[in-house]
């Protein structure tokens, strides 16, 4: 028999849950287990770029959730694909390199969350970060998480920044420094023609480490509490469900769905929606599951005439991809290296806002449905985000297997300024994929929309839009006072000893930009927060064990 124990237990290997029990083995006198419901990354469409786009709309990699009908989309169901898989997110979306706005941290801060100004945490992203290009105040070099600029991009591009800049949005120095508005092209945490997710970037060089256990496969089915500490998890592996006791600390890192659906399964939550499905009530916390917030975005898509140097489902393009294939195999470069998602914008609805407030992702394909309806032919596209929604959603329990999706409710535009500054975005974009540099290749629009028809076009919206994928806010970071905070400004769960939360679902308001970046950042800040102050060590019986623990269930490519 086994014993099995860890100082830390650290369960979701996402963007967030990767750096955290990176950072925290670095003392070889401190044991972690990491444990992940997904499997091993080492499938290639992992670590070819361009592989997104197979995981996005299918099961592969990915929990593939859906919401509840949304009355704000006209009562469909929204789509909430995230990573199932080493990496979390970080292995399966569009690798592009997004901070937010400095201004989202510093309110952070006003809210009450000591630590969490922008000044407090720019040194943990630029600690992650080794970026290729940019070398200065606002970014790092040597880094786990490499950021790299456009290789192989599509020429369309040019054309998207020059509209860009027509239409009034100059092209920005470094959306990620001093100034974040304008258009640009993304950089991409991609590392020699590969992708550099959160797993390939702290576990791989990590695996070694005697002190270090990663365990795919392991769905965590509740938190173990006595006396109002956490001792410890449950986990299922192979059918079998593993008790695993932790010495210092249990630290839940599996996202804005997984993180809330732990805790309550655990007894930890709103009491009443608790008793509802019959859970012995640990702790009434009625902020978990709430404060959901996630950008809602739209697309617009055209096609285009003669040969064009985008993504598609043509002779041509096949053979273009085999190519493509063969070149990336060989060599990683060529069109395999590209995010899809390539180029962007950072732009202001209207002069009386101070700082941008809506999102351009230019992609070189058609974007239909998150790539779950096919179209034959070429295109582009362009995504608009919402980056500040006011509407709030909410996580509850379905049931109590922990094997059983959620009820997710975002709540999309379901306050009406949101809808209003996305309408005022979506014509902007309208105006930027129609303007002159475009009208050598464009083609006829997928789904058409009148120019200066505004009912037509929020019409479209209500039917057409979706998340952009970046779901946060469930385990809110807020004071006492808050009722509905979950954790402190060390990421503690109140009213548990033991007991952290790390990952995008602390965030009290959601980021202008991409959550990748963040929630890597929020790994690295917690593992310094632990290691200054971790809880103090409590003696706990171990767990003899009925089956032999794996280690370290990784196959990189």
């Amino acid at each position: 028999m086994q014993k099995v124990e860890f100082d830390y237990i650290i369960v979701g290997a996402g963007s967030s849950g990767c750096a955290l029990a990176a950072r925290l083995s670095e003392d070889p006198d401190v044991s972690v287990c990491l444990l992940e419901a997904g499997g091993p990354d080492s499938s290639v469409v992992v670590h070819a770029p361009v592989g997104a786009a197979v995981m996005l709309p299918t099961k592969i990699n990915n929990w593939a959730f859906e919401t509840v009908p949304q009355k704000g989309l006209n009562g469909r169901k929204g789509y909430q694909p995230r990573g199932k898989t080493l990496g979390g997110s970080s292995s399966t979306n569009a690798m592009l390199y997004v901070r937010g706005h400095q201004w989202d941290y510093d309110h952070w801060s006003d809210l009450g969350n000591a630590g969490w100004c922008y000044k407090d945490v720019l040194p943990y992203f630029k600690k992650a970060e080794n970026n290729e290009h940019y070398s200065d105040e606002f970014h790092g070099q040597g880094g786990p998480l490499n950021v790299s600029n456009a290789t192989d991009a599509s020429h369309l591009n040019k054309k998207f920044l020059e509209s860009c800049v027509i239409n009034g949005v100059p092209v920005a120095a470094d959306y990620n420094g001093e100034d974040q508005e304008g258009s640009f092209m993304y950089q991409r945490t991609i590392i020699n023609g590969e992708r550099c997710s959160a797993a390939k970037a702290y576990l791989t060089p990590n695996l070694d480490r005697s002190n270090l256990t990663v365990i795919t496969h392991a769905l965590t089915e509740k938190v173990l509490i006595e006396k109002e500490r956490a001792v410890g998890v449950r986990y299922k592996n192979n059918g079998q469900s593993v008790e695993i006791k932790a010495l210092k600390e249990v630290i839940l890192s599996s996202g804005a769905f997984g993180s809330p659906q732990l805790l309550m399964l655990s007894g930890i939550g709103p009491a009443r929606h608790l008793k509802e499905k019959g859970i012995d009530v640990v702790k009434d916390l009625p902020g978990v599951g709430q404060n959901l917030q996630d950008h809602i975005d739209y697309v617009q898509t055209f096609r285009v005439v003669g040969g064009s140097d985008t993504f598609g489902l043509s002779l041509k393009g096949s053979i273009s991809i085999l190519k493509s294939m063969l070149e990336w195999r060989n060599h990683r470069t060529g069109k395999i290296t590209s995010t899809l998602a390539e180029s962007g914008a950072f732009f202001k609805s209207s002069e009386d806002v101070a700082i941008p407030d809506l999102q351009l992702v230019w992609v070189a394909g058609i974007v239909d449905d998150h790539a779950r309806k096919v179209n034959f032919g070429h295109g582009y596209s362009c995504h608009i985000t919402l980056l500040r929604p006011e509407s709030k959603g909410e996580v509850k329990l379905d049931t109590t297997n922990p094997e059983d999706s959620l009820l997710i409710d975002p709540k999309f535009l379901d306050k009406s300024n949101d809808i209003k500054i996305l309408l005022k975005g979506a014509k902007k974009m309208q105006h930027i994929l129609t303007d002159e540099p475009f009208n050598d290749i464009r083609g006829d629009m997928l789904y058409d929309v009148p120019m200066g028809d505004d009912i037509a076009l929020e019409n479209d919206i209500r039917n057409r839009a979706d998340t952009q994928y970046h779901p946060v806010g469930t385990c809110k970071m807020g004071s006492k006072n808050d009722i509905y905070a979950v954790v402190d400004n060390e990421l503690r769960v109140y009213g548990i000893e033991a007991l952290r939360v790390v990952d995008g679902s602390i965030m009290p308001t959601l980021v202008g930009g991409n959550t990748n970046a963040p929630c890597i950042m929020i790994g690295e800040k917690a593992a310094e927060i632990i290691k200054a102050r971790p809880c103090s060590q409590k003696s706990v019986e171990a767990t003899e064990a009925s089956v032999e623990l794996p280690r370290n269930q990784y196959t990189p490519v």
